[in-house]
């Protein structure tokens, strides 16, 4: 297992959650060996795009009181989907986790529309993937990024992608930026 000990935050939006980007990103990153611990706003079961119930392991608030986490996560990534711009882009903690994390060396990450939570935490700059949709590029062009067409852009440790379809490669970009820092 290439990055065994790893323990990875997903947070996801209460509802409308891209099935992909959540199972797709999970999958890869567990089976390199990383343990996932996925939340969300209410910690309540979720329903996916496609109609996918899933029981997140608890809520973001909660983020620091995870069973087996001691201090931070090695990276937070947030999963988009159509709920992102109503349940994530707003919240109030998110931006702080990610900041937070980012500061102390740790990956942040985002993909499809939960880029723009990226954006809100000031932790874009030049460029980042992400889908062409006009709310989510004047999230965008407010922290002075601009959206580039590569499924994925990684700048440093922030990470962005597009979408579903750059999934796994989302996650195997996280998987090498975890194996870079040992």
């Amino acid at each position: 297992m290439k990055i065994s000990g790893k323990i990875i935050m997903l947070a996801i939006p209460k509802n409308q959650f891209d099935e992909e980007e959540l199972f797709e990103t999970r999958a890869v990153l567990e089976s390199a060996g990383a343990r996932t611990i996925v939340l969300s706003k209410t910690g309540q079961e979720a329903g996916g795009m496609k109609k996918t119930r899933f029981k997140p392991d608890g809520m973001i608030v909660d983020w620091n009181k995870q069973a087996g986490v001691t201090g931070k996560y090695d990276a937070v990534l947030v999963i988009g989907g159509k709920g992102s711009e109503k349940f994530l882009w707003d919240d109030p903690i998110l931006p702080q986790i990610l900041t937070d994390h980012y500061r102390a060396g740790k990956i942040a990450g985002a993909i499809g529309l939960s880029v723009a939570v990226l954006a809100r935490a000031a932790l874009l700059g030049g460029e980042a993937s992400g889908p062409d949709y006009a709310p989510f590029l004047k999230e965008l062009a407010g922290s002075g990024t601009v959206r580039t067409d590569r499924a994925v852009t990684c700048c440093g440790k922030v990470v962005s992608a597009s979408g579903g379809e750059a999934s796994r490669e989302f996650a195997e970009t996280i998987v090498d930026l975890l194996l870079a820092d040992g």
